[in-house]
């Protein structure tokens, strides 16, 4: 797991055009590009709320195509000197779109995966798999070996290939177990209510494009009642930096390249703890997932 080189996210990019024109997205993902000299890692998606979807007025059956369109498209406008297009979602004459991104031939890419088979579209398509939902160990180890033998006969949207599958965590690291335990459960909790407040799309509007919920259900299925024990589900970093590198050991073993950590929800931690936390954690965790030049080379690069 990479745990140096940080990385710019540009959030996830909604690739449907009552949201945003690719034109567009391509000019200001370069611009973060050249601001972070080179750091953006550029995460595309849907949409899977009918708070947004049904705001802009899209078409829930045409996501998934538009998405397709979207990032076929936008890498050659980074790497074409000018561009023409005559598509579905959108057309434009030959034009120069500007800037162009620092990094050569152009950042990393990656889609947010929430619907079974999403992970499949990304290793189709040379992306790196953003997984945005919770699952288990042996959930996640099944689809990314699929991922990854899928991605070996890829046919890249771009000039770059991101074979790198990334999942979500909440983090709070304590130096005693159970209180790590206690206020990581409560974070989580929190947000999984939180989120619960968000209509998805399938739940208002039955569509073969978004086969599942999405998110909810796997958050839905972590969240414990007030009266629950307090041990973590299974694969949550929440505890003391023993617990965390057990935990984080398991998930590199189902060969996952990053973990994306949720360090609050909605401030319900104070952040001189926050920042305890994460100092814990740099100094305890993140030491055991060093990369050495051996493993760097048996790699065949950093993760």
């Amino acid at each position: 797991m990479q745990t140096k080189n940080i990385r710019v996210g540009h959030g996830i990019v909604v690739c449907v055009p009552e949201f945003n024109h690719p034109i567009r997205i391509a000019e200001r993902a370069a611009a973060l590009d050249i601001l972070s000299g080179g750091r953006l890692e550029f995460g595309t998606g849907r949409s899977a709320s009918w708070t947004e979807l049904g705001g802009f007025r899209a078409n829930l059956d045409t996501t998934k195509q538009s998405w397709d369109e979207f990032v076929h498209c936008i890498p050659q406008m980074w790497t074409q000197e000018r561009f023409a297009y005559e598509g579905q979602f959108f057309s434009m004459p030959s034009r120069a779109v500007l800037p162009k991104p620092y990094q050569q031939p152009h950042p990393p890419m990656w889609v947010a995966v929430t619907s079974p088979g999403t992970e499949l579209d990304a290793a189709d398509r040379g992306l790196g798999s953003l997984g945005v939902s919770f699952a288990s160990f042996a959930e996640q180890e099944a689809k990314i070996k699929e991922y990854r033998r899928r991605m070996q006969n890829c046919n890249p949207v771009g000039k770059l290939v991101n074979n790198q599958v990334s999942t979500i965590n909440f983090l709070y690291c304590h130096e005693d177990d159970q209180t790590g335990a206690r206020i990581g459960l409560q974070m989580g909790r929190y947000f999984t209510y939180l989120a619960n407040q968000i209509l998805i799309a399938r739940e208002v509007f039955p569509t073969k494009s978004y086969p599942t919920s999405g998110l909810l259900p796997g958050l839905r299925r972590q969240a414990s009642a007030p009266g629950d024990a307090n041990e973590p589900p299974e694969g949550l970093t929440v505890g003391n930096p023993e617990r965390l590198i057990k935990v984080l050991k398991k998930w590199e073993a189902c060969d996952i390249d990053r973990v994306n950590l949720v360090l609050n929800a909605a401030e319900m931690i104070p952040q001189e703890q926050v920042l305890a936390s994460l100092r814990l954690f740099a100094k305890e965790v993140m030491p055991a997932f060093a990369e050495t030049p051996a493993k760097a080379a048996a790699a065949g690069g950093s993760r």
